[in-house]
């Protein structure tokens, strides 16, 4: 394992599979991208689903690993304790603010009701002038689509400026990712954080 990180990239995805096998690859290839670039996995702790996936693969390729899980989640989500380093807070509002605080960048793959709260806490962040972490959201087969069509209609019925939707990244495949992590974490952009 390595002893040292160019950079933490937070990954906010699904305690569960979903129906498209696709889903699962995307995040096993996401955790080998994390560890081939040298960067440290952010995320939820969890050994199920896309986030057991992705943290595994991370593990495998040897990436640091950092989970924060909250303790009425240890049980259904399975607390991965094998991790680089493994939090465990109080509730779910601590998780996220531990999460944030501990990234570069957030990715959002698929997922529920969970990772969409995480996705519009950090836009909603992002808009308000917080912060200038780049948020991408990663559309395995078209995932994310239907809520990009909702981003843009809460922009056309004046409910938001259209600067909005430039603060999310939409991203299809993990090549075209890393691309853009590559990109967002070499740039002068996070040196002001």
């Amino acid at each position: 394992m390595t002893s040292t990180f160019s950079a933490s990239i937070c990954v906010y995805c699904g305690s569960r599979n979903g129906v498209n096998p696709a889903y699962t690859e995307a995040a096993k290839q996401t955790g080998q991208m994390i560890a081939e670039e040298n960067w440290r996995l952010v995320y939820g702790a969890g050994d199920i689903g896309l986030m057991g996936a992705v943290a595994n693969a991370a593990q495998s390729a040897g990436a640091q690993t950092f989970g924060v899980i909250p303790t009425h989640l240890m049980k259904h989500e399975v607390g991965k304790r094998d991790l680089t380093n493994f939090i465990i807070t109080e509730n779910m509002h601590e998780r996220k603010k531990v999460m944030y605080m501990n990234a570069d960048a957030v990715v959002v793959m698929p997922g529920g009701a969970g990772s969409m709260d995480e996705f519009f806490e950090v836009l909603t962040w992002r808009q308000l002038g917080l912060h200038s972490k780049p948020i991408y959201l990663l559309s395995v087969d078209g995932y994310w689509a239907p809520l990009m069509t909702l981003i843009d209609h809460i922009i056309d019925q004046g409910f938001a400026d259209a600067s909005l939707r430039d603060f999310v990244h939409v991203v299809e495949t993990v090549a075209a990712l890393r691309s853009a992590l590559r990109d967002d974490l070499s740039s002068e952009k996070l040196t002001t954080e």
